[in-house]
């Protein structure tokens, strides 16, 4: 969590928001200098010296110094964290369209934290740096409490150290939302077992890639619990003293979606581009070809089906209103389509009308994924039914479903897919003037390998 500029005075107020209670930053003025106790730069050496002086470990490498209270355990990976945290670097520099060899010499100087009264003696924790719950940074130095868990004691340093980086180099002073958002975007990753380790991962293809950090769970309780937040809510995220498990999730997912989404990808890569200031979120929505309705849409459409592997290129879907079934339809015509596994909700290209009852029906087979192991798989057919080797959402993987996006469900939730049917032989009435989308039941980060598809009919069901 990066807490601006300087030494804050909090108050706690109880504000009606899917946050629930926060606390709300008196934020200084942008220019302000910081405490002489913190330095602003990247003079470390003295600060090296308190730390050997108290008996700390430090480890080095080109763009980190770790300074730490940790006792030595057989294992525990604190020496590779600068060297991931060098290639991270690299990463992050490539990102915002930095040369890293034009900043071969920055340095940031971690510490992270078992006993904080250690670290006060030593004088490497100063009375500026506030209570803090996982991490603060300051400039070029932050801080982190040591987590149990080495993936996300790992995740947690690289979190700081981008915001850091964003601080020192880019002069990063934007709301809320993207501050944090990128913090988590840049700091996601899975760790290869050779050089280079640092793999950005921004959306995790399984959750053991990114051991308790719970971004897409928490988005997923949230869907569960009908408190998805809208990413205007995202939009307003106040600075807050200590960060909430569902604020980080938000601004993540938000950051996610606007950097890596087909539609929004260039828009956002040219608004980073640009001052990185309060005025960040006013110059994005602002440009002529941001489509705040849309951006709503595929937001929701996004959040609704996150999960482990999802892939935006797979998963982006086409909102065309789609064509009115031909009037012989009401004879017993029918039209045909094809649905693919690999991709997400398909637009069938027809529209429907509300009120109206459809008849849908299926037929042939689909490749849905491989069992057994590397050496001896077995590939996984499904009919329309699915196959009950595995669950995904509550029903078997290669299960074809039918929805309409419902803009205005009950309950006042956020718009999402309405599932009007499941199967081969569905009959269903549409809930609203729209395209029908279909799509085989599958879990993300199966589809890659999923492919052939199921043949689909459709047709008017005649009146009486």
């Amino acid at each position: 969590m990066r807490i601006p500029t300087v030494k804050t005075r909090w108050i706690g107020v109880n504000v009606s928001f899917w946050l629930g209670a926060v606390l709300v930053a008196i934020v200084p003025p942008a220019d302000a200098q910081p405490p002489a106790e913190i330095e602003a730069t990247a003079a470390f050496q003295p600060l090296i010296e308190r730390a050997d002086r108290a008996g700390l470990r430090v480890h080095a490498s080109r763009h980190l110094v770790l300074v730490t209270d940790r006792p030595p355990r057989d294992g525990d990976g604190l020496d590779m964290l600068p060297p991931i945290f060098d290639e991270a670097f690299t990463v992050w520099c490539r990102h915002y369209g930095l040369d890293p060899a034009d900043h071969a010499e920055w340095q940031a100087l971690g510490c992270l934290v078992v006993d904080r009264d250690r670290f006060r003696a030593a004088g490497l924790l100063p009375d500026a740096v506030p209570d803090f719950t996982h991490g603060y940074c300051w400039f070029h130095r932050f801080w982190l409490a040591d987590q149990s868990n080495p993936d996300y004691r790992r995740h947690l340093l690289l979190h700081e150290g981008v915001h850091a980086f964003t601080t020192t180099l880019l002069k990063l002073d934007t709301p809320t939302w993207y501050t944090e958002g990128i913090a988590e975007f840049l700091a996601t990753h899975r760790l290869a077992a050779t050089a280079p380790r640092f793999h950005q991962t921004p959306i995790p293809a399984a959750a053991n890639d990114v051991e308790q950090l719970g971004r897409i769970e928490t988005i997923a309780r949230l869907r569960t619990a009908g408190e998805t937040p809208s990413i205007d809510a995202v939009f307003r995220l106040r600075p807050t003293r200590h960060g909430t498990i569902t604020s980080y999730a938000a601004a993540w997912a938000v950051v996610t979606f606007l950097t890596s989404h087909p539609r929004y990808a260039a828009a956002f890569a040219t608004t980073e581009r640009g001052p990185l200031d309060a005025g960040f979120t006013g110059r994005l929505t602002s440009r002529p070809d941001w489509d705040m309705a849309a951006v709503h849409r595929d937001f929701d459409a996004f959040t609704a089906d996150l999960d482990y592997g999802y892939e935006f290129d797979r998963m982006a879907i086409d909102w065309s209103p789609g064509k009115p079934l031909p009037t012989n339809a009401n004879a017993g015509d029918q039209v045909s389509l094809a649905v693919r596994p690999e991709r997400g909700w398909q637009n069938s290209g027809w529209r429907l009308r509300t009120g109206q009852q459809y008849r849908l029906r299926a037929s042939g087979r689909c490749i849905v994924g491989t069992a057994g192991g590397p050496e001896s798989p077995t590939v996984l057919e499904s009919e329309a039914d699915g196959i009950s080797i595995d669950w995904y959402r509550g029903r078997p993987i290669g299960r074809l479903l039918a929805a309409q996006w419902d803009a205005t469900p009950a309950g006042g939730n956020r718009p999402t897919f309405s599932l009007l049917g499941d199967g081969p032989a569905i009959t269903f009435t549409a809930i609203t003037d729209g395209p029908l989308f279909l799509r085989i039941n599958l879990q993300p980060g199966d589809r890659p390998t999923a492919h052939k598809s199921l043949a689909v009919s459709l047709a008017l069901v005649p009146d009486g």
